[in-house]
């Protein structure tokens, strides 16, 4: 399949990681990476919603997790075959396209049976045993399109019917009473120029009578066969041939193994692996939600490299990425965080600057590029950067914040304070949703001495109403931190009016007695003039996490 370059936020996304990367897939597709996607690796905020919504831009692919999925390692589409497609011209189709095995499909696409080397050897066998009558499954039509002869005459020539074969080799009254004893409408006469043998069979109304070596019936026999309702066929081959190919006119359907398992696209490659192991030609057929095959997926296919790349925006740390994103090669990581623990197998594009928003590093990136900005992305940008440095008022904002800032509010024509207050507003409404979906909010996972821990951020306009269900959120934290195996779990509350933060915490006891911040109680913390998670909480949180467990 063709690669995907996948633009892609951290887990539990903010209006800025969304932004960023729906702004930086644009950019690439304008610079000639038509590959480049955005997608998104958790559900929208409320204010990420609100934004794209309101400058109507659809929202990043939803990608929940990079699990090693058959979809992201299968080649280019398999060639399939109608199930009633003679034998003959599957297997011209499998040695012709180098696959080890040939789908079956019906009339709606939708896949039937498995056409490999080895279930064709078993069948075929059955049709060639000298100790039983072969009984071929078998249409006029495709006898003629096997053995490429010219009709002379065709009735019924879709009509599929349990053929018997016989071959006029014996001498002439010996092979009347051979075909006496058969049922006409079902057998298939194969005779040279012997017109004695073509008249007695046209005259005990044969299904079918194929002449071989190009011979043509006399003007008297053609018009006998019209009348008596007999198919003729003038073989372009000798007898041998002849009885050879009608074997290989029996619809492919006949053929096929329904043994073989199936993958979905979306099923994990430890599944495939499996169902391959069991399939005779190490192959199996991939199918949609409807049944369809979308391709083949083989022993090759389970050691090569992925069809998807990742570019990762608004994050470094593989602990904040989607889950299974170290299963693919990243080529790309812009962002504007510490970094974390990341290495690559390969050099890639890592652009780290010190701005207050990954949106800010999108938009200088346009400019740099020259590449002109849509007022609806501008719109998204802005947004960004005003919605992940509170109204650039945050401690992170630096000179570039504001310089691209009103960059961007001229290109999108919107004020900025104005606009800021939109946002902001649009965020606070996160105060009413259920606490469980609160603390999991733009939460993201940091390492530190050899422990986890993860740190959630909402913006409110009054934290009163979350400081009302504070024994709610300290309940869900400590749900959060024992599921992970963290050394603890916080929620820091950012109020956009009064410009300061509320910290709840769940964990490790001494660590929780050691914090120096003005306490509300036990575990819920004022951070005055606190508003910045990345700048001015996380890296006393990490101080403190090293102090107490050790390096």
């Amino acid at each position: 399949m063709n690669e995907t370059t996948y633009v892609l936020g951290h887990k539990n996304p903010d209006t800025d990681s969304v932004v960023a990367a729906t702004a930086y897939a644009h950019l690439k597709r304008e610079l000639g990476f038509p590959q480049c996607v955005a997608a998104r690796a958790g559900k929208m905020s409320p204010q990420a919603e609100y934004v794209f919504e309101r400058f109507v831009v659809p929202f990043p692919v939803f990608i929940p997790d990079l699990v090693p999925k058959v979809e992201y390692y299968m080649g280019a589409g398999a060639r399939v075959v109608d199930r009633g497609t003679p034998l003959w011209d599957a297997l011209a189709m499998m040695n012709q396209s180098g696959q080890k095995a040939l789908p079956i499909v019906d009339e709606d696409g939708r896949y039937r049976a498995m056409l490999h080397y080895s279930s064709f050897a078993q069948n075929i066998l059955k049709k060639i045993n000298p100790h039983k009558k072969a009984v071929i499954p078998t249409s006029v039509s495709r006898l003629q399109a096997t053995i490429k002869a010219q009709p002379i005459c065709s009735f019924r020539p879709d009509e599929q019917f349990k053929a018997h074969v016989l071959v006029a080799a014996l001498e002439t009254e010996s092979f009347k009473r051979h075909l006496d004893a058969e049922s006409k409408d079902t057998v298939i006469i194969i005779v040279g120029d012997r017109t004695d043998v073509q008249r007695y069979a046209i005259e005990s109304r044969v299904r079918v009578l194929i002449v071989t070596n190009g011979t043509l019936l006399g003007r008297d026999l053609k018009e006998l066969a019209e009348a008596n309702g007999v198919s003729v066929l003038a073989s372009p081959y000798d007898t041998s041939s002849t009885s050879l190919l009608v074997i290989y006119s029996t619809p492919v359907e006949t053929m096929g193994d329904e043994s073989i398992r199936t993958v979905r696209r979306h099923e994990t490659l430890r599944r495939a692996r499996e169902a391959i192991a069991e399939s005779p030609s190490r192959s199996v057929p991939v199918l949609d939600e409807d049944g369809r095959v979308v391709g083949l997926f083989d022993e090759g296919d389970l050691i090569r490299e992925p069809n998807v790349s990742l570019i990762l925006v608004d994050h470094n740390e593989l602990g904040q990425a989607v889950e299974g994103a170290e299963h693919y090669r990243i080529i790309e990581v812009i962002d504007h965080h510490r970094l974390g623990a990341f290495s690559t197998r390969y050099p890639i594009t890592f652009i780290n600057r010190v701005v207050g928003s990954t949106s800010t590093i999108i938009a200088s990136m346009y400019r740099d590029a020259k590449v002109p900005i849509p007022k609806p992305i501008a719109s998204l940008l802005l947004a960004g950067i005003l919605s992940d440095t509170l109204i650039l008022k945050s401690a992170t904002v630096t000179d570039i914040d504001h310089e691209m800032a009103e960059y961007l509010s001229n290109i999108a024509d919107l004020e900025i304070d104005e606009f800021g207050r939109d946002i902001m507003s649009s965020a606070s409404i996160v105060s009413k949703k259920p606490v469980a979906e609160i603390v999991r909010l733009d939460m993201k996972e940091y390492g530190a001495a050899n422990v986890s821990f993860t740190v959630s951020q909402v913006e409110v306009q009054s934290p009163q109403e979350i400081l009302e269900r504070s024994a709610e959120v300290a309940s869900e934290l400590a749900a959060l931190r024992m599921k992970g195996e963290h050394y603890f779990s916080a929620l820091m509350v950012t109020d956009i009016t009064e410009l300061s933060s509320i910290l709840f915490v769940e964990g490790d006891k001494e660590f929780v007695s050691m914090l120096r911040f003005p306490r509300l109680d036990e575990r819920t913390f004022e951070l005055k003039d606190v508003l910045s998670r990345k700048k001015q909480l996380v890296p006393l949180l990490i101080e403190l996490t090293e102090k107490v467990v050790g390096p």
